[in-house]
């Protein structure tokens, strides 16, 4: 099942400069990088956005705490975001890749790839994840 992967992808009404600097500020990573299950708490997160430099996303529930970590393996400003994805429902060598495009100005066609899953359940709970985490980057920064 290590196999699996999926991909998101969204056109964001900002800069890609904006949502390229999004992804690496603690502050606004805790807004957008929650599910619609938190019921708009933001998350706690840290961040050391140099490559091998490691996060911590810890997503609050209702009823629990789910912790999320990683470690940036590539980081082109601007353009593309790589890091591993550490979660109760991924592999240890899993991988989150973030290419960013600017067709237009001020218009991001942003696609997230992420690799290796436990199970297609995982992979699915993600899809659903990751499409509700990048529309909640692109309503903050409409």
């Amino acid at each position: 099942m290590s196999e699996l992967e999926l991909t998101v992808t969204r056109t964001i009404p900002a800069s890609r400069e904006t949502v390229f600097n999004a992804w690496l500020s603690p502050k606004i990573l805790a807004q957008f990088m929650a599910t619609p299950m938190q019921g708009n708490k933001p998350s706690r997160v840290t961040n050391d956005p140099v490559k091998g430099g490691r996060f911590s996303i810890v997503m609050i529930n209702e009823d629990k705490e789910i912790p999320h970590a990683g470690t940036y393996l590539e980081i082109d400003p601007h353009s593309r975001l790589v890091f591993t994805w550490e979660s109760p429902y991924s592999l240890d060598d899993s991988v989150v890749t973030i290419d960013l495009t600017e067709p237009a100005p001020g218009k991001t066609d942003l696609k997230l790839r992420h690799v290796k899953f436990r199970s297609e359940q995982a992979r699915d709970g993600h899809q659903g994840g990751w499409t509700a985490i990048i529309g909640n980057l692109a309503d903050m920064l409409a």
